[in-house]
């Protein structure tokens, strides 16, 4: 197994794109791992490639049997200010983020980032499994026609077919805005404003056209004046005067934190930024399952024992 440790990020990556989900991911690449260790004795070709149509073949499974997993713009409406949530859907609807260390090489972070942004990752669960392979070992991993048309036991024509196909679908996805090479400033600027209720500070760090989303419930809010108001709103002056923020590094290009209440975990908050403003927040509720994803503490977190 020693051998195969050294393709667990690009693996990792791979499945992601192919599922949506970090955790379901990771079981894929385990999945693959056991079924090489079962198999060696009849690999063909490289390593890698090999690992790879495995994986292919570890994801296409998980799919037959899911449903797409999406983002609440993709299924719903936008709410105003004050609407009461409806009741929150299961946790296999949602795409879910992962860190950027478990699927990115450290050596070309900026390059791969766009990769694993959650829009994208959303965009390609729109797509037909094998259509999605196509375009990620494709577009992504920037694998050759042939080696994908053997890696899939296909022809190079239909290879091409799927990823123009592919292309199609993709184009008639939103277009996200790109990010900032460098959004923690932002982002801890949003938070000290955020945890003294400073609203004042705070629209002036939110782009006129954020948009932001709470599962997994469907409810989800744009503008900068609609997510002003929810915070004028009753209660929330309360909510950020006990909320910590401690930072978990990058999901999906984008800063990523764990929100405690008075110590407890509440929330698993995703940040991206563009043009030195906020222009999404995702606020993964009831994600203490995702805490251990990104280090984060699962019981209670004190600022005194943090240090």
């Amino acid at each position: 197994m020693s051998d195969l440790e050294q393709y667990r990020a690009g693996l990792t990556g791979y499945c992601y794109r192919m599922l949506g989900a970090g955790l379901e991911a990771e079981d894929a690449v385990q999945e693959t791992f056991l079924r090489a260790w079962r198999k060696q004795d009849q690999r063909q070709g490289s390593l890698k490639s090999w690992l790879y149509a495995i994986a292919t073949n570890v994801c296409i499974d998980m799919l037959r049997s899911a449903q797409r997993r999406v983002v609440a713009m993709d299924i719903a409406e936008p709410s105003n200010a004050g609407t009461p949530f409806t009741e929150p859907l299961p946790d296999n609807t949602w795409t879910q983020p992962i860190p950027d260390a478990r699927v990115l090489d450290p050596a070309n972070v900026v390059a791969e980032r766009e990769t694993i942004r959650m829009a994208f990752i959303a965009a390609l669960q729109h797509l037909p499994p094998k259509q999605r392979a196509v375009l990620i070992l494709r577009e992504v991993l920037a694998w050759k026609a042939d080696e994908v048309a053997e890696l899939l036991d296909t022809s190079v024509a239909s290879v091409n077919s799927a990823l123009q196909r592919a292309r199609a679908t993709l184009a008639t996805r939103p277009n996200p805005k790109p990010l900032d090479d460098d959004q923690q400033s932002t982002v801890e600027r949003y938070m000290r404003a955020f945890t003294s209720y400073d609203l004042d500070t705070l629209v002036t760090l939110l782009h006129e056209d954020v948009t932001s989303s709470m599962p997994p419930f469907t409810w989800w809010m744009r503008g900068r004046e609609e997510l002003m108001a929810a915070l004028r709103g009753a209660g929330s002056e309360a909510v950020c005067k006990i909320s910590t923020f401690v930072p978990a590094g990058y999901a999906n290009g984008a800063p990523v934190y764990g929100q405690y209440l008075e110590g407890k975990p509440f929330a698993l908050q995703v940040f991206e930024v563009s043009g030195g403003l906020v222009t999404h927040t995702t606020t993964y509720l009831q994600a203490g399952h995702l805490f251990p994803l990104f280090g984060l503490p699962t019981d209670e977190f004190s600022e005194a024992t943090s240090s």
